[in-house]
């Protein structure tokens, strides 16, 4: 496969997860919690961050997470795509840069690092956006689940049944 197909390729795979990612973070399809919602586009970013090299997972995690926001509710809009971002990247280093030869204890350490970034990256913006700590204490047990619940998510569907063979198999390394 020469270059040109496999940047094509690679971004047509990104756009698609970087849809679902942002019809994944609208109010219609999350989980109501007291003070806001619960969204499980984390299912998304991470499963992207696994499959994909970190520009790639930053596409689909920062920049549709970002999308999202701006689309729906535009006030943590830069604090998503600066969290969700670096929360990609980091689980695609480590899977793709750090661990390559064991990618599934590169997922496991790089989605815990992830994990720690995004629920301090949000409840800090929270804390600046909304100047009040108190909100953004308030907060930080529902991002701490939502991000918890997505990367189990991710971690089953990659690995548990399947979907990092599936995807390498119909990609190959592209």
């Amino acid at each position: 496969m020469n270059k040109t197909h496999s940047a094509t390729r690679k971004l047509t795979i990104s756009a698609v997860l970087m849809a679902m990612n942002i019809i994944l973070s609208t109010s219609v399809l999350s989980v109501p919690v007291p003070g806001g919602h619960m969204y499980l586009n984390d299912v998304i970013i991470v499963t992207a961050a696994i499959l994909l090299e970190p520009f790639y997972a930053f596409l689909v995690g920062g920049v549709g997470a970002f999308l999202g926001d701006m689309l729906f509710y535009p006030a943590p809009m830069f604090i998503s795509l600066a969290t969700h971002g670096l929360q990609a990247v980091v689980i695609s280093f480590f899977v793709h840069r750090l661990f390559r030869d064991r990618p599934v204890a590169g997922a496991l350490i790089g989605t815990l690092i992830g994990w720690v970034l995004t629920f301090t990256g949000y409840t800090l913006g929270r804390a600046f956006i909304y100047s009040t700590p108190a909100y953004a204490a308030a907060k930080l047990p529902y991002q701490v689940l939502q991000t918890a619940v997505g990367s189990a998510l991710a971690l089953l569907l990659c690995w548990k049944y399947g979907l990092v063979k599936l995807y390498h198999r119909q990609f190959g390394d592209m």
